[in-house]
Parts: C-alpha cells; structure tokens; sequence
C-alpha cells in the first residue's frame, strides 16, 4: 500500500514540475487578451495522456494509477482554469471566457477520446 502511495506521488510531482514548465510558453494573444493559452494546452495535453492511459490494455493497474492519478492529476489545471475564468469575469472579459470554456472543454473530451482511440491500437488481437 505505501509504495502505490509513493509511486502516485512520485507522478503528482512530476506532473506538477511538467506544468509549472510548460507555464508561459505561450505568448499573449493580439486578437483575445488574456486567454490563458498556456492552462489550455495543459487540460488538453492531460486529456491526451489520461485517456491513453485509460485505452492502453497493455500497462499494469500501478503505471495506470502513476499516469492517471499521479502524473494526470498534478498536471491538468481545472482549479487555474477555474480561477483564470473568474479573474476573466472579473475584469469584464466576458467573450473570453466563454471561449475558454467551451475550447477547453470540448478539445479536452475530444483529446483524452483520441488517447483512449490510440490506446486501444496497441491492444492485443
């Protein structure tokens, strides 16, 4: 029990140390103001790799749990998406934020789709 522990949270943290890197690779947009591209790209990457991990027959439960609930879990942002949207509405920029939720929302299902798609390929026949 420990070590799945320890294995989960040797993922957070390196999910965490991904994201915080992956933060501000995105410059500003001319055209959206503010659009947290950087937040976008994370919850849609994460989607990626939790549903590939999720279709992926091939990996034992303990990197499953690693992936989905370790790496996943440290590395997708739904609380700064949350937060971004808030500060959004905050300062007025309503069309913004309904772009970034819709975008967000509907490439993330669509993304961890296509992971789960391209986990099933590697299943045995």
């Amino acid at each position: 029990m420990l070590v799945e522990y320890l294995i989960i949270a040797l993922g957070s943290a390196l999910g965490g140390m991904t994201r915080y890197g992956m933060s501000g690779l995105f410059e500003p947009s001319p055209w959206l103001p503010g659009m947290p591209w950087d937040t976008v790209a994370v919850n849609l990457l994460g989607s990626f790799v939790i549903g590939l991990a999720a279709g992926l027959p091939l990996l034992s439960p303990t990197r499953r749990q690693f992936l989905m609930v370790g790496f996943c879990g440290g590395f997708t942002t739904f609380s700064s998406f949350s937060l971004q949207n808030l500060t959004l509405l905050h300062s007025g920029a309503v069309l913004t934020v309904l772009i970034n939720v819709v975008l967000s929302v509907v490439t993330c299902a669509f993304a961890a789709a296509i992971g789960y798609v391209v986990g099933e390929w590697f299943a045995p026949p």
